[in-house]
């Protein structure tokens, strides 16, 4: 539509993602349990009345890329759409992520047409699961897993209530005031972007509002194309491994087949080679997969690209029926499929290019939902014993390295890209009976390179006075974030648990495990590297000293940087000449091996 104003198209544009961030800013400041108010695990947005995603702010890229299918079941199942309906889905078979993330669909009416459906998807503190957590790695099938399982169910007529379903939520998660709280705020959320999609279709007209939808996908196709163009061709293969666990003593394989056709501006993601679906709860679901090897894909060549189904259309991914990560088949659990194996498709996907192609890609960064994330559950004796659960986002694991910058401290994890939040520690101990011992950069722990990974951390808390269960599901282990290109890969990530006495013992990586009282749950994280340390600018390397991130010692044998006196002060000075002797000196000890 070579007729549409340019500037009315970036006006309205940008009005759409205005208005996502209002939704948003609505979750986080209505949200009742600390999974939406602090760790914002949370998304939203918009997408048109035929079920294409076209607008997602910050969204976390595994909730908001394959959105559209949330909608698509919405209007498949539902021939009736009316003003005033609200739907709830979260069926992990139909579209949705896990079964964990609850979405609220609106359909929003314009001149009595559904133009858009507004959505507000948040990861629960609690779903129904037959344990207290929301990641049930062993559970063999749905069954097992026990989450209560929504297939776009409606919630609300004529935005009135539909009891029943609330009754049905209420009776079976543990907390029922806090889910029920956490609800209203989704509700809210979608009724925001319902009101205010309204009235920008009210403002500009049905018509203009349509025709920008179509300009707005055809634009984004063409910021796609013109990437793709610039980019190698070829097809490359990549592997990975997520950790061994129960079923699989040997790890899960990941297999990515990237194939880049910079003539026709098409990339394809083959996800086909790879394991059936397996007997425990780490399968990907079909949107999970899809949408974790795109998150790999953008942060190899622009992650500045919109993402909306106008890119998707040079996107194509290959799936097949019955694979660990491709399309479950009922009734295999996909109760993890938001972490762990999905994050090892991010960074296997992004390593791929990195190690094929110099300037794309990024190292891995750290994955799994280790003890920093852990669900906690127990009981509260300062509100009559009644039962808590809730996730923690105290870890920080250590984010991967690329062409041009060192890795992000505060990165998260691989699915969500650095867009959530880490707890307040000073709110979990008022509003939780925990407390939060220690939380501090790992020293030593970063995937060395030109560019570095970045340093993972130490965190440890327990129980302030009965006992607390905590379940969780590490990965990195044994298989550590890899480094690319001449970079190091990242130290492994460690549970532990410190004992009354100070003592530290070591914990199964996957696990539920209880604290007494004057126990601590512990983890140790990190990321992977980019390039040759022994090219990194020496006056970083110092930097890095004085931050506590690098030891002397890593600096001198790792780095080969010499420091004049290995003192901690603002006056460290880089001994030039020694450092260049001691560089090759560690180049010549690489040739020898």
């Amino acid at each position: 539509m070579a007729n549409f104003d340019p500037v009315l198209l970036s006006v309205i544009a940008n009005r759409l993602d205005s208005i996502v961030r209002e939704m948003e800013n609505t979750l986080l400041r209505s949200g009742r349990s600390a999974v939406l108010n602090m760790a914002r695990d949370f998304s939203c947005a918009i997408i048109t009345g035929d079920n294409r995603l076209i607008a997602s702010a910050e969204g976390l890229p595994v909730h908001v890329i394959g959105m559209e299918y949330l909608a698509e079941a919405m209007t498949d199942l539902h021939d009736d759409l009316a003003p005033g309906d609200a739907f709830l889905h979260n069926d992990p078979y139909l579209g949705n992520t896990h079964a964990a993330d609850h979405t609220i669909l609106v359909p929003v009416f314009v001149e009595g047409k559904h133009l858009f459906t507004a959505a507000a998807k948040a990861h629960q503190a609690d779903c129904g699961n037959a344990r207290p957590t929301t990641y049930m790695p062993y559970a063999r099938d749905v069954y097992e897993e026990g989450a209560l399982i929504f297939p776009a169910v409606r919630v609300h007529r004529d935005y009135e209530e539909v009891r029943d379903i609330i009754r049905m939520c209420q009776r079976r998660i543990r907390v029922p005031d806090q889910w029920y709280g956490d609800f209203l705020a989704q509700v809210g959320a979608a009724r925001i972007g319902e009101a205010r999609l309204t009235e920008l279709s009210e403002k500009y007209g049905a018509d203009t509002i349509e025709r920008f939808i179509e300009e707005w996908f055809d634009y984004s196709e063409r910021r796609m194309i013109h990437v793709i163009e610039h980019l190698p061709a070829g097809t490359i293969v990549g592997e990975g491994r997520h950790d061994p666990f129960g079923p699989v003593p040997d790890g899960i394989p990941i297999t990515v087949k990237i194939t880049v056709d910079p003539e026709d501006a098409m990339v394809e993601l083959d996800l086909t080679d790879n394991i059936d679906c397996l007997a425990a709860g780490v399968n990907e679901s079909r949107t999970c997969a899809m949408n974790n090897v795109m998150t790999g894909l953008f942060n190899s060549i622009d992650p500045d690209i919109p993402h909306n189904a106008g890119t998707f259309r040079r996107v194509r991914v290959k799936l097949r029926e019955n694979s660990v990560v491709g399309v479950p088949r009922f009734p295999h659990s996909c109760s993890v499929a938001t972490t762990n194996v999905g994050e090892r498709l991010v960074v296997t996907t992004q390593r791929t290019f990195a190690d094929a192609w110099e300037g794309y890609g990024l190292a891995e960064g750290a994955c799994g939902i280790g003890p920093g994330f852990a669900v906690v559950s127990g009981e509260d004796r300062r509100r009559d014993g009644s039962p808590y659960v809730n996730q923690k986002f105290l870890g920080s694991q250590g984010g991967p390295a690329g062409p041009d910058i060192d890795g992000w401290l505060t990165y998260g994890n691989a699915v969500t890209n650095g867009l959530m939040f880490r707890d307040s520690v000073e709110i979990d101990e008022q509003k939780y009976p925990i407390r939060i011992d220690e939380m501090r950069i790992r020293e030593d722990s970063e995937g060395a390179g030109y560019r570095r990974g970045a340093p993972g951390t130490r965190v440890t808390y327990g129980p302030k006075w009965d006992t607390m269960t905590a379940a969780y599901v590490t990965d990195n282990h044994h298989f550590p974030p890899q480094g690319t290109r001449g970079g190091g890969d990242g130290a492994p990530s460690i549970a532990f648990k410190v004992l009354v006495d100070g003592s530290e013992v070591s914990l199964e990586p996957i696990a539920q495990v209880d604290l007494a009282p004057g126990e601590l749950l512990g983890q140790l994280l990190s990321g992977g590297g980019y390039g040759d340390p022994l090219e990194r600018e020496p006056e970083l390397v110092r930097d890095d000293v004085l931050s506590r991130f690098v030891s002397f010692e890593r600096a001198r044998d790792v780095y080969g940087v010499v420091f004049e006196a290995e003192v901690l002060t603002d006056v460290l000075t880089v001994v030039a000449k020694l450092t260049a002797a001691r560089r090759d000196e560690l180049q010549v000890g690489e040739g020898a091996q």
